[in-house]
């Protein structure tokens, strides 16, 4: 892993999990007086995962999408 990778990693888990914190606290408690709060805390958790996911799946991910790229240009 090079240090591009890791930036990136940092950089997509803070939007993923930003993102889908704030949308799912929303959902589940709507917006109270605590609604700030209750995020930050569900998101303190999120984000090392997401970082840690990205790390993990991102050679996964890239090679799933060589090989649908693959078949999708062999279909033409």
């Amino acid at each position: 892993m090079n240090l591009s990778d890791f930036i990136f990693s940092v950089v997509m888990g803070f939007l993923m999990s930003s993102s889908i914190t704030l949308a799912i606290t929303l959902v589940r408690i709507g917006p109270e007086d605590n609604f700030y709060a209750a995020w930050f805390g569900v998101w303190a958790i999120a984000y090392p995962v997401a970082i840690i996911c990205v790390l993990i799946y991102k050679p996964f991910a890239a090679n799933v999408t060589k090989l649908i790229m693959k078949k999708l240009k062999g279909s033409k």
